[in-house]
């Protein structure tokens, strides 16, 4: 669209030179002819140009027309629609949310980075097991608008604090961080501190994944992964753990003592029997 209308825009300097030039020399005719054709040709250019739209890669497209949000959503490429309607774009590519003590967020759109870059980060999350032990993680989010309904999220999605994407940031604000941390708490309360840390954690990604897929489809959102990057003990937890662990190695020492001492004990017994042995033979 840019090209037709400088096109047109070129074409139209050229034409006003040309009448300018023709005037100068008083050449009539056939000269006077091609110069009307030659604007009336850029005035069709930028008539056509209006029409048309380009939707860039990685977006989708929502058309506001003067009743309100068109239930269409338009994409990647060129299409016709009247000049008098507006076109909003919207990115369609992953994002990734994340829950973590230090993370920089990696975004696919450099618009929604710009003002994801300021925003505070969402701390670690913390959750009680099945024995009421709280666990913190580091975990990811991985999801996506649907661009079948981007119309519809555009047209009940608040674009709120003057943010750039502001509707995004709402949902993940809104709706991607309360559902991780509900869907986190449920899974994570059917297993034990050492299940969370280790064996589990693989079966509890899966869980949440599941779980979230549910709970955010009425927002046409699509979620693609669930990653758990980092878990830790509660500060407490691993106090006591850690003492806990100090004893046992503790008591494994005294019952390594213990078989030593009675070890050279028989040890002494025998000997001193093969003495007795000896001094009867």
């Amino acid at each position: 669209m840019n090209v037709l209308i400088f096109i047109a825009v070129m074409l139209i300097i050229y034409s006003i030179v040309a009448a300018i030039v023709n005037k100068a020399t008083k050449k009539t005719g056939k000269h006077i002819f091609n110069s009307i054709w030659l604007l009336i040709v850029p005035i069709v250019f930028i008539a056509v140009a209006s029409f048309l739209t380009i939707i860039p890669a990685q977006e989708c497209g929502v058309v506001i027309t003067p009743g309100g949000v068109k239930q269409q959503t338009y994409y990647t490429g060129w299409h016709v629609i009247l000049p008098w309607y507006r076109v909003e774009t919207m990115d369609k590519t992953e994002q990734v949310y994340t829950c973590a003590k230090r993370t920089a967020v990696s975004h696919s759109s450099a618009d929604y980075k710009s003002y994801k870059a300021d925003a505070t980060q969402a701390e670690t999350v913390w959750t009680p097991t099945i024995d009421g032990i709280k666990m913190g993680f580091d975990i990811s989010a991985s999801w996506r608008i649907d661009p079948e309904y981007a119309w519809w999220i555009y047209d009940n999605v608040s674009e709120t604090d003057g943010k750039e994407n502001g509707r995004f940031y709402w949902l993940e604000e809104n709706v991607i961080k309360p559902k991780l941390k509900s869907a986190l708490a449920l899974t994570t309360s059917k297993y034990t501190p050492t299940q969370v840390y280790s064996t589990s954690r693989e079966d509890i990604q899966a869980i949440v994944l599941d779980r979230m897929k549910n709970d955010i489809k009425s927002y046409h959102l699509i979620l693609d992964q669930i990653d758990i990057r980092e878990v830790y003990y509660n500060s407490d937890y691993e106090t006591a753990l850690n003492q806990k662990k100090l004893e046992e190695q503790k008591a494994l020492t005294l019952v390594e003592v213990t078989k030593q001492k009675e070890e050279l004990k028989r040890q002494a017994e025998i000997e001193k029997e093969i003495q007795i042995l000896n001094a009867e033979g």
